[in-house]
């Protein structure tokens, strides 16, 4: 590997950049490909550029055949994260389900009683408004949002700043009735319509959860029902022709 190709990749690793490096089989030719963006010897190369893409929608490498040529696709892909807002009792049992199953978790709240290591062992906690910590933090494809407070000071900038990026899966625990009502408050920040569908709420599968842990299972099997069908969707055909 070149070590400006080396470079690139640590590069988006630590960026938290999706990206897949293209070799075509038989001459090493390559291209860096990004979401919005592709260098290199192959980069000019539409259907290749395309197959890449269609290989980071699903974070998987893979070898295709685009046009006669034999291309391997390496992907990089950031982890799947999951950002709670909220630092109360259901965050405590969600937040180690979803690091059982790889996600990077991280759970914001400003609250400084609630929001400790100690209650969130083996999980980053950020002591920030939530609009402030994904300032920090960046948003992408590759993260889930969801908000547990129930204060709409909390939790309607948390969903705001989530509308407006490309999060995978964006989640809000409360009533219908409080839904309605967070409808109509983030339609006056600008929210439209289209943008406020992609909330999942009531937040979790319907699985009549009652306690903290049950609710828990409910919104992670959400977020992996989820997940699971944007990939299985961004698959397609294997093979792709020039």
């Amino acid at each position: 590997m070149k070590a400006k190709t080396l470079a690139a990749l640590q590069d988006a690793r630590t960026q938290r950049q999706a990206l897949a490096l293209a070799t075509r089989l038989s001459d090493a030719a390559e291209a860096l490909i990004y979401t919005d963006r592709a260098e290199g010897a192959l980069a000019g190369d539409a259907a290749v550029v395309a197959a890449a893409r269609r290989a980071l929608g699903i974070g998987r490498s893979e070898t295709v055949e685009v046009g006669g040529q034999r291309i391997f696709l390496n992907v990089y892909v950031p982890p799947p994260r999951l950002i709670i807002v909220g630092a109360v009792h259901i965050a405590q049992s969600l937040a180690p389900m979803a690091s059982l199953l790889d996600f990077d978790v991280t759970v914001v709240d400003p609250r400084r009683a609630f929001a400790t290591d100690s209650r969130f062992p083996g999980v980053k906690v950020m002591q920030d408004w939530a609009d402030e910590a994904f300032e920090k933090m960046g948003l992408d494809v590759s993260t889930a949002v969801v908000t547990l407070t129930h204060d709409p000071k909390l939790d309607d900038p948390a969903l705001e700043a989530a509308l407006r990026s490309d999060v995978f899966y964006i989640g809000a625990l409360g009533s219908r009735r409080t839904h309605a009502k967070r409808k109509d408050r983030l339609a006056e920040a600008g929210i439209t319509d289209e943008q406020f569908a992609r909330i999942h709420g009531p937040v979790g599968l319907n699985i009549g959860a009652k306690s903290p842990a049950e609710i828990a299972v409910s919104i992670m099997g959400q977020i992996v029902e989820v997940r699971a069908r944007r990939i299985e969707e961004l698959a397609g055909p294997k093979v792709v022709a020039a």
